[in-house]
C-alpha cells in the first residue's frame, strides 16, 4: 500500500507504510455482519486505522459513542503557550487511558503528528488561559492536580489522586506557569533518581495518567 492510496484515517507514521509494514486488516472475509456499527466502505476495502481490534471496521462515530460510555472521569489539560510539540503525545496517551476530555490551554493550534490520529476519537476543548480552565474545573466540580517538580510539590507515588479531577501539565522546558501552580488544588511530582532536572512532558503525562488508572480504574474492562 502506498502513502498516496490511504483514503481513510491516517494509520500512523508514513515511514511504516513506505517500509511496507502491514497495518490493520484487509477486506472482510465471508458474509458481511448485519450490524449498523460497521462501515460498508471499511468492510469492502479493509481497515488500516490506528484502532484496537475490538473497533475494526466500525464507523468512527460509533467508536466515539462506545468510548463515551467507557471514559473515565479524569480530564487532561496541557499548557500551549509556546507551541509545545509534546501535545500530540499527551492526546494519544489520554485516548489510550480513556480520559474524559483533553483541554488545550493557550494557543489553539498544536502539532497533531504525535497524536497518531487519536484526536479524532478524543473530546478536545480549548481555553484561552488558565483562568478559563479553572472556571471550567470549578463549574464541573473537578479538582486540579498540577504536575511539576517544584518546591512544595508532593510525590505522586505517595498521593491519593482525586477521582474527579483535571490533570494539568506544563510545557516542555519552563514547566507549569505561575498561574497554573497557583490554581492547583495540589501539585505532584514524579520521583527521579538520575542527573536530569526533569523528564519529557509527554512521558510525565503517561506516568500520571497510569497512576490515576492504577488507583481508580476497573482494570477488568481494559483491552
Amino acid at each position: 500500500m502506498s502513502e498516496e492510496s490511504l483514503s481513510q484515517d491516517e494509520v500512523g507514521p508514513t515511514e511504516w507504510v513506505a517500509a511496507g509494514f502491514e497495518v490493520g486488516v484487509g477486506p472482510w472475509e465471508g458474509p458481511w455482519p448485519d450490524d449498523p456499527r460497521y462501515d460498508p466502505e471499511l468492510l469492502a476495502e479493509g481497515d488500516r486505522r490506528n484502532v484496537v481490534d475490538h473497533y475494526r471496521y466500525w464507523r468512527r462515530e460509533e467508536i466515539v459513542a462506545d468510548l463515551d460510555r467507557r471514559r473515565h472521569p479524569f480530564h487532561v489539560a496541557i499548557e500551549n503557550f509556546q507551541h509545545d510539540h509534546n501535545i500530540g503525545t499527551v492526546v494519544r496517551t489520554a485516548n489510550a487511558f480513556a480520559a474524559r476530555a483533553v483541554h488545550i490551554v493557550g494557543r489553539r493550534r498544536w502539532n497533531r503528528r504525535g497524536a497518531m490520529v487519536t484526536d479524532r476519537y478524543q473530546h478536545l476543548h480549548h481555553h484561552e488561559d488558565v483562568e478559563s480552565l479553572v472556571d471550567f474545573a470549578r463549574a464541573s466540580r473537578l479538582e486540579i492536580v498540577a504536575v511539576d517538580n517544584t518546591p512544595g510539590s508532593v510525590r505522586i507515588e505517595n498521593t491519593a489522586l482525586p477521582k474527579d479531577c483535571v490533570l494539568l501539565f506544563g510545557q516542555e522546558g519552563p514547566g507549569l506557569s505561575a498561574a497554573a501552580q497557583a490554581a492547583a488544588d495540589v501539585v505532584v511530582s514524579i520521583a527521579q533518581f538520575g542527573s536530569t532536572r526533569s523528564i519529557n512532558a509527554g512521558v510525565a503525562a503517561g506516568i500520571v495518567m497510569h497512576t490515576w488508572v492504577a488507583q481508580h480504574a476497573d482494570l477488568h474492562t481494559s483491552w
